[in-house]
């Protein structure tokens, strides 16, 4: 009873820490393995600067504008798409002519660094993404560390 008391706390405390950093740094997923697919069809759309077990660290914060050059995390369509890790090759600001007191929309464009074309055929009939399609910036990362994460998928994946 005591050692599951104890796995108990220990997964609780765990759960509690991921949440209070998704508060800290607004954004619904803090950190992100990079996976690439689930049957792990590799594409390496990210390579060099990201590899299959890095660890991202992702912050939203919606005072601030993505820039062309960042590095995003997004997600079209419904939440069990895959959100794709790419850069930022373009950006446009659309304001509202009857509303000139909000901020303006950004439009955005991305790319994986290591694709010949831009990812218009990902958008799934979106011409442009929009805020709410970035799941969060990337502000760092941790090379390998997330390999444990990537073998239990892949274990997984053979299984169903």
């Amino acid at each position: 009873l005591l050692e599951a008391l104890s796995i108990s706390s220990t997964i609780a405390s765990t759960f509690m820490v991921y949440q209070g950093l998704s508060l800290l740094v607004n954004c619904e997923s803090p950190l992100v393995v990079v996976l690439r697919h689930v049957f792990l069809l590799h594409s390496g759309s990210m390579e060099p600067a990201f590899y299959r077990g890095d660890i991202l660290f992702l912050t939203n914060f919606t005072s601030r504008r993505h820039e062309t050059g960042d590095i995003i995390v997004y997600q079209v369509g419904s939440r069990q798409d895959i959100p794709i890790v790419h850069r930022i090759i373009e950006t446009h600001d659309i304001t509202q002519k009857s509303d000139t007191c909000r901020p303006p929309e950004q439009l955005i464009l991305t790319k994986g660094d290591n694709n010949p074309v831009d990812d218009f055929e990902l958008y799934k009939g979106v011409h442009w993404l929009e805020r709410k399609h970035v799941v969060g910036t990337v502000r760092g990362f941790l090379p390998y560390v997330g390999y444990i994460s990537v073998f239990l998928v892949r274990s997984f994946a053979y299984l169903l």
